[in-house]
């Protein structure tokens, strides 16, 4: 951790003190700050419009993304990255998940952002050709998080439906099975998860005068820490602000305790009950 934040700190401190005019105690304090914040995935910046200021800088930018897509990858990935490299064929099924699904997130969100927004006047459309590619990277890295549903669980839901569709009973990944209670953690994770942004989001509807897709959209970004909104978050009565907080928080803690207890209050029976088939669809 401090390796990352220490480096992504003396790329911005250098380009902040000398593109920008920063006496070196600003530039520093800029510098640390911002790569404290990317790293993990905080959101936070020191200027009124965040990063769009430096949206056409690639020595800000990348440097940002960089330590964005590092911490949202995980303490254990980066160790297995550190001790094996590129080395694939050695990787665990969790630091391939994450890795691949994070790799796939990020060219899906690019390429995502750069299609709706290249020609918008109001976000891409005013920036020159390398502006563009640099703010779609932002908008496809910027979204990363520490909260919310980790991409492995719905991979693991991916592959548990993709192994049921091929009439397959194992669900397996990278030549690995993955257990059943595994696969039912997921699911009550994720559940879970959609459980808090539609009653975050009814609870929103009842205390404000805002439509559903300003409210859905809030309530999803506080849920999954994205620290994004539609402008109307200072706007809205405390009550609502308090629906906002309590999703940020069952988002960063809820999902990891929750997960942790069902692994941690797993017990074996020692007898099975009869099975029934109830009708599903």
């Amino acid at each position: 951790m401090a390796a990352f934040e220490a480096a992504t700190a003396v790329a911005l401190t250098l380009r902040f003190w000398i593109a920008y005019d920063d006496n070196l105690a600003t530039a520093l304090w800029h510098g640390i700050f911002h790569a404290v914040s990317a790293f993990n995935n905080a959101g936070f910046a020191l200027y009124s419009d965040s990063l769009i200021g430096f949206a056409e800088d690639p020595w800000i930018i990348i440097p940002v993304c960089g330590a964005v897509i590092a911490g949202g990858l995980g303490f254990p990935v980066l160790i297995a990255l550190f001790k094996d490299g590129l080395r694939h064929k050695t990787w665990t099924v969790h630091t391939r998940l994450t890795v691949y699904g994070t790799l796939l997130l990020l060219a899906v969100g690019t390429a995502a952002f750069a299609a709706f927004d290249w020609a918008r006047a109001e976000t891409l459309g005013h920036l020159s050709l390398r502006g563009k590619f640099l703010a779609s990277l932002a908008g496809g890295v910027f979204p990363r998080t520490a909260g919310g549903i980790k991409i492995t669980t719905f991979l693991v839901l991916g592959f548990a439906i993709w192994n049921e569709i091929r009439g397959r009973e194992q669900v397996t990944i990278a030549h690995r099975s993955i257990s059943s209670s595994v696969q039912r953690q997921a699911l009550s994770v994720a559940l879970l998860g959609v459980g808090a942004v539609i009653v975050g989001t009814i609870l929103m509807l009842m205390f404000t005068d805002h439509g559903l897709e300003r409210v859905l959209f809030e309530t999803i970004s506080a849920f999954a820490t994205i620290g994004v909104s539609t402008g109307i978050t200072f706007s809205l009565p405390a009550s609502a602000q308090g629906v906002l907080i309590a999703l940020m928080f069952i988002g960063r803690i809820g999902t990891i305790t929750v997960a942790s207890a069902l692994a941690l209050s797993a017990h074996p029976r020692f007898y099975r009950l009869p099975e029934e088939r109830p009708i599903i669809g």
